[in-house]
């Protein structure tokens, strides 16, 4: 039984380093499939060493488990690209899920006999669990476009939602002086379901990508609770990595936004903007055709492609990697600048480019991006709205000013690709659209592309 507990701690100790290794590599495009790969191979390693557990009297409701996560997981892993940031975020309510129901089990089997650190980790655990369950399901919901993507406020919100927070630790705190007091413990569970839900409605469209970058720090941070409940070390290792991870994720994307954590979660950016009657009607637009379009190409020596959603939406990535081919093959220097919180995910950009095969050295991020678009002859924006927006730095009055964009308004020519002119995520108008040196290619992106493609390659 011994050596048994050996092989066991060697394989956890295995799996902890695959899982470091992971998140090292994860760092680097080049390196990421190698990341996916360590991680899949550690959580091989993980629930193997499990299943080895002198602990385990029956395998019978294991298998079952195992069965029915795969009869949910398969599927949920076949997504179109478009849907992986709410598929994330079902990732996340399942993680949180498993915490919680783990996080009670364990109160209810050892109650009231649980020494007060083991009680108070198990509160946090609880308590993050249960807030990140039911946000990350709030946010999957808005981004599926089930929920109003657009916050919903209402007067007294935010002190109601700190109420419900303060709420929670107080019972934690009772919780953890008289561990019988069981009665509190369904209450330490519904107060943050409640809170959960409370946290993310006013949370605008736009913010969704350092949501799901928050809710994956508080999910592992859960999961790093229930490993000292559980006396798991490869737990608390994972947990530890996907906490700190997913919350200098969030610092960097709230930086990239000149927004902080505070302005995200309580301000209720994306409000519709609203304008004067009839201002926005009086300004005008200027629009191409493809075969305008592939001529300004053509010619130009320097393009950057500008992917935001709208690219993601269309699944025009590989019509994009096809235009890019083209243009190289008539010496035209083609980069692709991708804003950190382009998208609904963190990443999410630089998956769809990389999924069509665009080389990584030709994408480059937004200070290099700024440094080069003086000297960009064509600027095509393809789905992206606010990461454009000059108004961010010009109007005071803008949700958005204040946040560091892509200055493609200083690139000699300017072609947007969009289905029409309305706002973007955020709902905020853009200015950019009515530029002299702004072109509209109104269309779906994936077939526009395709015919600018097919007309570069005929001329």
């Amino acid at each position: 039984m011994q050596a048994q507990e050996v092989v066991i701690q060697f394989i956890y100790l295995a799996a902890s380093v695959l899982f470091i290794l992971s998140l090292k590599w994860m760092s680097k495009p080049s390196t990421a499939k190698r990341a996916v790969l360590a991680a899949e191979a550690a959580i091989v390693l993980s629930v193997g060493a499990t299943m080895l557990s002198h602990e385990i009297v029956s395998y019978q409701w294991i298998i079952i488990a195992l069965v029915i996560g795969s009869i949910i997981g398969v599927p949920l892993g076949w997504v179109k690209m478009t849907a992986v940031p709410q598929r994330t975020a079902l990732s996340h309510a399942f993680g949180a899920l498993c915490v919680t129901t783990v996080g009670a089990a364990e109160y209810y089997l050892s109650a009231p006999n649980v020494g007060a650190f083991k009680m108070a980790v198990l509160c946090g655990e609880v308590i993050l669990g249960s807030l990140t369950l039911t946000g990350s399901l709030m946010a999957a919901g808005k981004l599926q476009e089930i929920l109003p993507q657009r916050p919903i406020t209402y007067k007294g919100q935010n002190l109601v939602n700190l109420s419900a927070l303060v709420a929670s630790l107080i019972i934690a705190i009772l919780l953890t002086i008289h561990p019988a007091w069981t009665m509190l413990f369904p209450l330490l569970v519904l107060i943050p379901l409640a809170f959960g839900v409370m946290l993310i409605i006013p949370i605008g469209g736009a913010d969704m990508p350092t949501v799901i970058s928050l809710l994956n720090s508080y999910a592992g941070l859960s999961a790093a609770a229930m490993g000292f409940v559980i006396n798991s070390k490869l737990l608390i290792i994972a947990g530890a990595l996907d906490g700190s991870s997913g919350l200098i994720l969030s610092i960097i994307m709230c930086k990239a936004m000149n927004r902080s954590f505070t302005n995200v979660l309580f301000g209720a950016f994306g409000q519709a903007q609203t304008a004067a009657a009839g201002a926005v009607e009086q300004r005008t637009h200027r629009s191409a055709t493809p075969e305008e379009a592939a001529q300004i190409l053509s010619v130009a020596t320097k393009v950057i492609v500008v992917p935001g959603y709208g690219m993601a939406v269309a699944q025009a990535q590989h019509k994009v990697r096809e235009l890019f081919d083209s243009l190289n093959k008539r010496g035209v220097d083609v980069k692709f600048a991708v804003h950190p919180v382009a998208g609904r995910m963190p990443g999410h950009m630089n998956v769809l480019l990389a999924e069509a095969n665009i080389p990584y050295d030709q994408m480059i991020e937004m200070d290099e991006a700024n440094s080069e678009l003086g000297q960009t002859d064509v600027a095509l924006i393809i789905g992206a709205n606010d990461v454009t927006n000059p108004a961010a730095r010009t109007d005071k009055s803008s949700p958005i000013y204040g946040m560091p964009i892509l200055d493609v308004d200083k690139a000699h020519t300017v072609m947007v690709i969009k289905r029409s002119m309305n706002p973007g995520f955020a709902g905020i108008d853009n200015p950019l659209y009515y530029l002299d040196r702004t072109l509209m290619l109104f269309g779906d992106a994936k077939s526009f592309v395709g015919e600018v493609v097919s007309q570069v390659s005929a001329n």
